[in-house]
C-alpha cells in the first residue's frame, strides 16, 4: 500500500510530465497563415499564429540612434501583420537573429537594432522583455500594449536565450518596419514577427495641371512620389510617374525656371541631412535632364535638410510628410 507521500510524489511527476509535453509543434502552417511577401521565413519554421490588423498604433521602443528607449517609443501607425512561428529548439536565438539579418539585407532593408541575450535585460527577470513589450497591464503606463495585435502562443517565462531585431524598408513609397522577437523554450523556439506598414501620406495627385496651379497660387508644388532608400540619394524606379509629370509641365513651359528643393525629416545628424537633401535635389534634376529632356537652364537644385518641416517630427506620419521634394518657382 502506498503512503500519502508516495502518492503525492507520483502526482507531482505526472503533473510535471504533462506540463513539459503540453506543447506539440505543428508540422504544417495554420489555416490562412502566410509569410509576409518581403521577408523570407526562417528555415523549417511553421506558422502557429497569423493576424492582420488593418489599422493600429504600434509602439516601437527604438530611437534614432538605434538604442532601446522605453520612455519615448516611436509610434508607428498603419497596417500591422503579426506572425508567430515555431522551429526546432536547436535553433538558438542568435542563430535566428543571424538568419534574419541576412534576409533583411537580401530584401533591401536597413537594420535599426540587433541585440541578443543579456543585452535584452529588463529589470532582473528574463521574461520582463516580453511582458513589457507585448503585455498591457504588468507595467502600467510603461508597457507598450502591443498584445492588442494578437497573441497565439504565450511567451515562455524565465528563458534568457532570446533576441530582438528591427529593420526598416520601403515599398512603393511606404515605410515598412519589421520587428522580430525570438525566445527559446524547452521544446521549441518561438519567433514572433511583426510587420508595420506605415500608412502613406495623403497628398494631392501629381499632374501638370496641379503643378501649374500650385506654382501660380503658392509659388511651389510639393511632391511625395519621388522615392529614395533611407540615407541614399539615388532616385528609385517607382519615381518615374512623378518625374514624367514634372517634365511634361516644364517642357510645356520652357520659360518657367524652378528650384528643385530636397527636404528630410530630423532623424539623424543635421549636417548629414543637409548634404543628403542637396544630393537628392541634384539627383532629381539630373534625372529630369537626362531621362526627360528638360532644359538644364530651367533647373536649380537646393537642399534644406530638416529646417522647413510641414508637420511635427514626433510621429512617423509627420516625418513622412517632411520627407519630400518641392518644385519652387525661381
Amino acid at each position: 500500500m502506498k503512503t500519502k507521500f508516495e502518492i503525492l510524489i507520483v502526482l507531482v511527476l505526472i503533473s510535471f510530465s504533462f506540463s513539459t509535453n503540453l506543447f506539440a509543434q505543428r508540422t504544417t502552417d495554420i489555416e490562412n497563415g502566410k509569410d509576409y511577401p518581403l521577408i523570407s521565413r526562417f528555415d523549417n519554421a511553421v506558422i502557429e499564429f497569423y493576424k492582420e490588423t488593418k489599422w493600429g498604433s504600434y509602439k516601437l521602443p527604438v530611437n534614432e540612434k538605434g538604442a532601446i528607449d522605453w520612455g519615448n517609443p516611436n509610434v508607428l501607425e498603419g497596417k500591422v501583420t503579426r506572425i508567430q512561428y515555431t522551429t526546432s529548439v536547436d535553433n538558438n536565438s542568435e542563430f535566428v537573429l543571424h538568419n534574419y539579418k541576412a534576409a533583411f539585407k537580401k530584401a533591401g532593408f536597413t537594420v535599426l537594432i540587433s541585440i541578443a541575450n543579456e543585452e535584452l535585460g529588463v529589470a532582473d527577470r528574463p521574461h520582463s522583455w516580453s511582458d513589457k513589450y507585448y503585455r498591457s497591464g504588468l507595467y502600467g503606463n510603461d508597457g507598450l500594449y502591443n498584445d492588442k495585435f494578437g497573441i497565439g502562443l504565450n511567451f515562455p517565462s524565465w528563458k534568457s536565450n532570446h533576441s530582438f531585431i528591427v529593420a526598416q524598408g520601403n515599398k512603393a513609397g511606404k515605410d515598412i518596419y519589421a520587428i522580430i522577437y525570438t525566445v527559446v523554450d524547452d521544446n521549441y523556439t518561438l519567433i514572433t514577427q511583426d510587420v508595420v506598414e506605415v500608412e502613406a501620406v495623403e497628398t494631392g495627385m501629381v499632374t501638370a495641371e496641379n503643378i501649374s496651379k500650385g506654382i501660380q497660387t503658392e509659388g511651389y508644388f510639393t511632391v511625395y512620389d519621388i522615392f529614395f532608400d533611407t540615407g541614399k540619394s539615388e532616385v528609385k524606379p517607382e519615381s518615374a510617374d512623378a518625374l514624367k509629370t514634372i517634365a511634361e509641365y516644364l517642357n510645356a513651359n520652357k520659360t518657367q525656371k524652378v528650384i528643385i528643393v530636397g527636404h528630410t525629416d530630423n532623424v539623424g545628424d543635421f549636417d548629414m541631412n543637409i548634404t543628403l537633401s542637396k544630393d537628392r535635389a541634384n539627383a532629381v534634376m539630373e534625372k529630369l535632364i537626362s531621362d526627360y529632356a528638360v532644359s538644364k537652364d530651367q533647373l536649380k537644385p537646393y537642399g534644406v535638410g530638416s529646417v522647413s518641416p510641414v508637420a511635427s517630427n514626433s510621429t512617423e506620419e509627420g516625418r513622412a510628410k517632411n520627407r519630400r521634394v518641392e518644385v519652387v518657382e525661381q
